[in-house]
């Protein structure tokens, strides 16, 4: 059965030793064997509780890989006593869960038994299918608990995810990963050196998973040559992956982490975003299209050249692309960190739109309306438009907003950089127009 078969995937007893990973070698076996979760397994905390009384609600675990999700659902099966079935959302069918759900409504109708279903990375599972669930969630036959890297707020299914309490992994700190990498070295009677402990441990990402999985990858040559160079070491392991995602959650963090560090203008932090991303492999395009953006949105008046920059890279990206585009997004990087900032044409832009969303209505004046036609003129349309350039100044008063709208200042220059100029100038139009009123 569906059942028995994927339960055996807990059972560590029934693998050969020689053949068990060290990673689940060294599976803590209780919450105070778990590290770098001491919030989410703190006394009282929510989730203890939970473990503690047996008392379970639907839950979803969501955090980096190697945080500990799937070593909470295995602590959770060896002491719960619930009917516990484990699922990986990879490795099984829709239809194989579907199956296993009407056996567990038919253990909590006929035996008032309720049964615990693990799903990890339930985000693979799409919203159609997750909907499967909710009538056993709601019934009470099963509780869930789903394990995910992913956001659960972008991929998990509202219904279910209103059902359920999220717990937040973080990822293990280099402290951590070094008392697992000393244990690992135990296991595998190795000499301690602790040099290449902190190198590891640095390297890893907070994954205490990939950090176990090195160090059996190198284990042929530390037994061989027992403290090496982490240079001599780095050649055994392949090339480091980004921590990085291009179309979830990690990519937004990221590009709002480099956009307000432009914006606190500090060139220091953007420069350290931009190498993130673009070492990631994240599209340069899309990165030149947020600087442009925020050229106008966070920089505006105050600096116009910052927008002629940004096209400018923009032109580079396209023209040379990658890596060697890397230079000109660095060089917009640090201009627009550097350039005095405003926000004035943004907060202008939205209250115009917000008045032109209400006002959508209202006609253009006669008096500015264009007339190619007889028949235009004769409905009077430009009629006493006055051409400002016969006028003394190139200026002549007239009303230019709808004739049912007061006028309106929306754009409010700020008071540093170019901006300083604009006002000048506004306020000369002004005074022009105050004369003329």
């Amino acid at each position: 059965m569906a059942n028995k078969d994927q339960s055996t995937l807990f059972d560590r007893e029934e693998l050969s030793t020689k053949t068990v990973p060290l990673a689940e070698k060294l599976r803590p076996q209780t919450l105070e064997e778990l590290l770098g979760q001491t919030k989410l397994i703190a006394e009282n905390s929510p989730l203890r509780q939970m473990i503690e009384s047996g008392e379970y609600h639907s839950f979803i675990l969501w955090g980096p890989p190697g945080s500990g999700k799937t070593t909470i659902a295995r602590i959770i099966e060896k002491n719960s006593g619930y009917n516990f079935i484990r699922f990986s959302a990879v490795l099984a069918s829709i239809s194989d869960v579907k199956a296993v759900m009407k056996e567990a409504d038919y253990l909590h109708r006929t035996q008032n038994k309720r049964s615990i279903l693990f799903i990890d990375e339930i985000h693979r599972f799409n919203k159609s299918q997750q909907d499967a669930f909710l009538p056993y969630v709601e019934s009470g036959a099963i509780i869930l608990i789903g394990a995910t890297t992913e956001n659960p707020s972008f991929e998990v299914i509202p219904a279910l995810l209103s059902r359920c309490t999220v717990f937040v992994l973080e990822a293990l700190s280099e402290n951590d990963l070094k008392i697992i990498l000393k244990r690992g070295f135990a296991e595998l009677k190795l000499e301690e050196d602790e040099e290449i402990i902190n190198w590891m441990a640095q390297n890893a990402g907070g994954d205490a998973r990939r950090v176990l999985n090195d160090l059996e990858l190198v284990l042929p040559y530390l037994q061989k040559k027992p403290h090496p160079k982490t240079e001599e070491l780095a050649k055994f392991l392949a090339k480091k992956t980004m921590f990085y995602d291009k179309n979830r959650e990690e990519h937004y963090n990221l590009i709002s982490a480099l956009h307000k560090s432009l914006r606190g203008s500090d060139p220091q932090a953007g420069l350290y975003w931009l190498a993130r991303m673009l070492e990631a492999g994240e599209d340069p395009r899309y990165i030149v299209r947020r600087l442009i953006r925020f050229a106008s949105e966070d920089v505006g008046l105050a600096d116009p050249n910052a927008l002629v920059q940004a096209i400018a890279v923009k032109e580079a990206v396209l023209f040379i692309g990658m890596p060697e585009a890397s230079t000109a997004l660095a060089q917009l990087v640090v201009y627009l960190a550097t350039a005095p900032k405003s926000n004035a044409l943004y907060t202008a832009y939205e209250e115009a739109a917000e008045d032109a969303r209400k006002t959508s209505h209202y006609g253009v004046p006669l008096h500015i309306r264009n007339a190619p036609t007889q028949l235009m003129k004769d409905l009077n349309y430009g009629k006493d438009y006055h051409y400002d350039h016969e006028y003394e100044y190139k200026y002549y008063y007239q009303k230019y907003f709808p004739e049912q709208m007061p006028e309106k200042i929306y754009y409010k220059p700020g008071t540093y950089g170019f901006e300083k100029e604009i006002q000048k100038r506004i306020d000369w139009w002004a005074k022009l127009k105050k004369e003329q009123k």
